[in-house]
């Protein structure tokens, strides 16, 4: 395999002093167990994991301690056999000091592990499928050594199509020398994880990339891939940061990851050496992430190495294997110096995310000076890798405009400290972007929370309008139910439309009151037996009663009015009625729905018996008087006038019927108006307005259209109701309100006729 490949380069970078051989002058050493091991519970990136042991439970080696919590989370499993003796909140290595909660074991001594693991392990893993691969990846517990701590399982499912899998063996940053070591010494191991991965996300083909100050990692690696073409070792300058994943796809591939982009935007997956081994152990060995390869070193280490320690080891536990200090550290670094963070002691666990704990002396790193004035020179624009502004991304990070620091690309800023490093101001510029971006991600996690909370808010009005429109909705076909119903109850009661005449002849609930009134006297007078049947006063009563009782029940007859059977049968009641009460035997005549108004001739009636009465009581009139004398002859013959007027008005169409019709009515009134009058002032009143209003019915059908007729009815309308309220109050009040309602149903029709009604 030529080394003569093409590579390519990337912007900016430094040239660094190493110091890898402080710790690769001995082979990994395994670490003993220790006493206690601390595992907490988020030891990688994503949802830390659930416990599910409790406290004085007994765990094993490669026992599940605590199972993940959401897709972006990994198991925890137990280092060593021993006991739980505590879940509590202990200081982590982190950035930012904090503590979370772990689970503590003390440990027996006897490192027992599982009986029976808990996957079975595969010797050839290439009839495994995709899914089975990545769900024992995902058991295992496996997280990137490399230092992000990143779900491993998710990379190897990628959901697309992958063209080239890459092993970022660059290991660029100084004092650390664990993924060299490895690459060493357990190269096949690494190429085994390989073929796994390669197996599991589809890609044709590996590239391993491995800077050139690492010979004896380059050629163990070439050595153990001998076998299989779709593995190339590519060898790539030592310059920092080429172990950055960005920085090596370019320097391998020529291309670039878009901005704040992933490797897999453009077909690429990395991985990281320690993580290939790890994969290999899990599916070939059924053996879960307990331990891992770390680096102690620094000026102040007796015997600087690297150790396969198990996870949860405390720091301090392999620092005193390395032979412990020589002399009390400057600073406590987990990982180098340029992307490392400080420790506050060395009584912290060794995590999955742990690749070296550097112990420096005191002034064997760049001192911490202290800040000065950015004067501009523009040298951390020229070692940035990334191409970004620096010097921009201060000032807005200083001065808290965030937005502006994420619109010059924050986020594509990989934390390298090469800025900072040549900053000769000594401003702490990674400092001012991490916490730029820490506020950044703080305010868009309280958007996502505000954005929930509208949403939910939002939800809920909505629902509350819409329960609110149905209970609106609800009262609405409620109201209009009870309204549908009441007017069908009232359509069951109501009378007859406008523009029909009732049966009984009642077109003025005044004058129907009045009758209905009197009926009822006249009724209780005849129970109650103040008068003889022989009586004139009595039978003219029982024959007015008669009568309105056969127009009654012609009203209320399930029959039209014209239909002759129904006729004869009111006729017969009427008679009947008639007789019983001792009156005279004439039928009433049962007129149809357009007959004219019926109960004033009974009110007429009425009228006329009590003045006879009065008039026999009085002894002034004769048995045999005179027709003409007489106020219910004169009753009578206004009666038949209308009668024949109204008659004659049902045939519209004949102008000749007509006017022979009014003429005749005309002549009736004129001689019932000219007869002697009668000393009964209450009878007279009673004739004059029921022939004048004959008259007027008579008139109406020819004279519609005239005004000069509308006029003179109106006129005599008002005559007679002047004349009406002047006559003498008669003694008898039955007949005072009989005349004044007669009266006043003149008055009010000659008012309401319209002026063009026909």
């Amino acid at each position: 395999m030529s080394l003569m490949q093409r590579l390519f380069n990337f912007r900016g970078g430094l040239h660094l002093d190493y110091r890898k051989d402080m710790s690769t002058r001995h082979p990994i050493r395994v670490a003993p167990v220790p006493p206690q091991l601390v595992l907490p519970l988020s030891q990688h990136a994503g949802a830390p994991a659930k416990p599910v042991v409790k406290v004085g439970e007994r765990v094993l080696r490669g026992q599940t301690i605590a199972q993940p919590d959401g897709f972006v989370s990994v198991p925890i499993h137990a280092s060593s056999s021993g006991t739980v003796v505590a879940i509590e909140s202990r200081p982590i290595p982190h950035v930012s000091g904090l503590a979370a909660p772990c689970i503590v074991i003390d440990t027996d001594g006897r490192d027992e592990s599982l009986p029976a693991p808990e996957w079975a392990p595969v010797d050839d893993f290439s009839a495994l499928d995709a899914k089975t691969l990545r769900e024992t990846v995902r058991r295992a517990g496996i997280a990137g050594l490399g230092g992000a701590g990143f779900p491993s399982f998710i990379k190897l499912s990628p959901g697309r199509s992958v063209e080239t899998l890459i092993i970022n063996g660059a290991e660029c940053e100084p004092y650390i020398s664990c993924d060299q070591q490895l690459m060493a010494e357990r190269a096949d191991e690494i190429v085994g994880g390989v073929q796994v991965i390669l197996q599991a996300i589809g890609a044709p083909h590996c590239l391993i990339g491995v800077e050139d100050n690492k010979p004896d990692a380059i050629a163990a690696l070439r050595a153990a891939a001998a076998q299989d073409e779709r593995i190339q070792v590519r060898v790539v300058l030592t310059r920092y940061p080429q172990g950055g994943e960005k920085q090596l796809i370019q320097t391998l591939t020529g291309r670039e990851v878009p901005s704040e982009g992933l490797p897999l935007d453009i077909g690429l997956v990395v991985h990281n050496p320690g993580t290939a081994r790890a994969v290999y152990r899990a599916v070939r060995h059924a053996e879960p992430l307990t331990a891992r390869i770390v680096t102690v070193t620094g000026g102040v280490v007796a015997q600087p190495q690297n150790f396969e320690a198990r996870i949860g080891t405390p720091m301090q536990f392999l620092i005193e294997q390395a032979g412990g200090y020589v002399q009390p550290p400057g600073r406590l670094l987990m990982g180098g110096p340029m992307m490392g963070f400080a420790l506050p002691s060395d009584a912290l666990p060794v995590i999955k995310s742990t690749n070296c704990i550097l112990a420096a002396a005191p002034g064997e790193l760049r001192p911490d000076e202290a800040a000065m004035p950015c004067i501009r020179c523009g040298a951390c624009q020229e070692a940035c890798p990334v191409n970004l502004l620096p010097q921009q991304l201060y000032w807005h990070a200083r001065g808290g405009e965030f937005d502006k620091t994420r619109a010059l690309n924050l986020f594509d800023c990989i934390e390298c400290g090469c800025c900072a490093q040549v900053c000769p101001s000594h401003i702490p510029l990674v400092q001012y972007y991490r916490h730029a971006k820490t506020e950044i991600w703080a305010e868009d996690r309280e958007k996502r929370k505000a954005d929930a909370a509208r949403e939910r808010h939002e939800a809920r009005q909505a629902r509350l309008e819409r329960e609110e429109r149905e209970k609106e909705e609800a009262r609405a076909r409620k109201k209009a139910q009870l309204a549908a119903r009441k007017a069908d109850a009232d359509s069951s009661e109501a009378p007859p439309a406008a523009g029909a005449t009732p049966a009984d002849g009642t077109d003025d609930p005044v004058a129907a009151a009045i009758a209905a009134a009197k009926a009822k006297k006249a009724a209780a007078q005849t129970a109650d037996g103040s008068a003889a049947t022989d009586d004139p006063v009595a039978r003219a009563i029982a024959a007015a009663k008669a009568k309105k009782a056969a127009s009654t029940d012609n009203s209320n007859a399930t029959t039209p009015a014209d239909d002759p059977v129904a006729r004869a049968i009111a006729a017969a009641k009427a008679k009947k009625a008639a007789a019983a009460a001792g009156g005279p035997a004439e039928a009433p005549v049962v007129r149809p729905r357009k007959a004219p108004p019926s109960d004033d001739a009974v009110a007429a009636a009425i009228a006329a018996a009590q003045a006879r009465k009065a008039a026999k009581a009085a002894g002034t009139e004769p048995a045999d008087a005179p027709p003409a004398d007489d106020p219910v002859a004169r009753a009578i013959a206004a009666a038949k006038a209308r009668k024949a007027a109204a008659e004659q008005a049902q045939d519209a169409a004949d102008p000749v019927a007509q006017a022979i019709a009014a003429a005749k009515a005309k002549k009736a009134a004129r001689e019932a108006t000219t007869a002697p009058a009668s000393d009964d002032p209450v009878a007279k009143a009673i004739a004059e307005a029921k022939a004048k209003k004959a008259a007027k019915e008579a008139t109406a059908s020819d004279n519609a259209d005239d005004p000069v007729a509308r006029a003179i009815a109106a006129a005599k309308a008002r005559k007679a109701a002047k004349d009406a309220a002047a006559t003498p109050a008669d003694d008898d009040p039955v007949a005072r309100a009989i005349a004044a309602a007669k009266a006043k149903k003149a008055a009010r029709e000659a008012a309401d006729k319209p002026d063009g009604a026909s």
